[in-house]
């Protein structure tokens, strides 16, 4: 049962990736028309951070599935990688090198993306 929940965890972030990958590189690419600054910077900085937060909660979510005492050790890992998401945002946005809103849309298409797909995989398994 638990390999089956593994392989279903791993196929919705490959899922994910793979189409948020589709939605962030043309939006980024259209973006480049606009007059905004550092828009597709922020748009793909958004979605390639949003995906890497996806990841390590995959990662996070195995390893409290493989194991019964990882709590303190799932609640360590969760606040280490808020803390390190957190960082690289307020370090990329404190030097400006990427436009603030086009984070904010590259986080929301990951995001999108992964209650899609979780959705659709839900709607999948209990059918």
């Amino acid at each position: 049962m638990m390999i089956l929940k593994e392989k279903a965890t791993m196929d919705l972030v490959r899922n994910v990736f793979k189409k948020s990958a589709l939605v962030l590189l043309p939006l980024a690419a259209l973006s480049l028309f606009m007059d905004a600054k550092k828009l597709p910077d922020g748009i793909l900085a958004g979605g390639i951070l949003g995906l890497l937060n996806i990841k390590a909660l995959s990662w996070g979510v195995r390893g409290l599935l493989g194991s019964e005492k990882a709590t303190a050790k799932m609640v360590f890992f969760s606040q280490f990688r808020l803390f390190v998401l957190f960082t690289i945002l307020a370090a990329i946005v404190y030097l400006g090198l990427v436009n603030v809103f086009g984070l904010l849309i590259g986080f929301t298409v990951v995001f999108g993306m992964l209650l899609g797909e979780g959705y659709r995989l839900s709607k999948k398994n209990s059918g």
